[in-house]
């Protein structure tokens, strides 16, 4: 008795999903797919909404703003969630930058890599994310340092070092450290001005 052979079924190929570059990006803001309100930011090609900022995380953002100015003195541009040009792919925006002056304060272009002194992350219910995404998006476009303020374990991790995508030195503080701020050489902020 013969049997029949069963049809060879082929596997799907699903094309690769849509990266979005920083232009397409850019041209869903001009024609009003994207607003000037909407919380959203590009990251490795794709758009992510952002979480609903709880005032924990404002007040520290805040308080961060006003410590690295006060610490600043018109030697660098601190920058509050603001983007940053990273690749092509990302436009990430960071709770802080620390950004070299520069006489239009970047009016006519969103700051690159070469452009970013420090990156400072606040995290509560985006820690996850901002660790396993986006610094990881940092190094890889060559940022020296990032800090992530972890509001709930109250601590400060600080990523220095980038090679070939990783930091290579990552340190975790608590209240009662000090750390110094790249790019000014005087300058350090004690962990517990962040009241976590």
């Amino acid at each position: 008795m013969l049997t029949a052979t069963p049809p060879m079924v082929r596997p799907v190929r699903l094309a690769p999903p849509h990266r979005f570059t920083r232009d397409d990006y850019h041209a869903m803001a001009e024609a009003g797919i994207l607003g000037e309100d909407d919380r959203v930011e590009l990251i490795a090609g794709e758009i992510i909404t952002q979480m609903p900022i709880g005032t924990v995380h404002a007040g520290t953002v805040k308080r961060l703003n006003q410590l690295f100015t006060d610490l600043a003195r018109g030697r660098c541009i601190v920058s509050v969630q603001d983007p940053i040009a990273l690749d092509p792919f990302s436009e990430p925006q960071p709770d802080i930058a620390l950004l070299r002056p520069r006489l239009d304060f970047y009016a006519s272009a969103h700051p690159e890599p070469g452009d970013v002194l420090l990156i400072v992350e606040v995290a509560d219910t985006t820690l996850a994310f901002d660790r396993e995404e986006k610094i990881p998006l940092y190094a890889g476009a060559g940022i020296p340092e990032v800090w992530l303020v972890d509001l709930a374990d109250k601590s400060l991790s600080v990523f220095r070092l980038p090679v070939q995508g990783s930091y290579t030195e990552v340190t975790r503080h608590r209240s009662g450290a000090t750390i110094g701020v790249p790019g000014l050489p005087d300058a350090s902020l004690a962990v517990g001005d962040l009241s976590l």
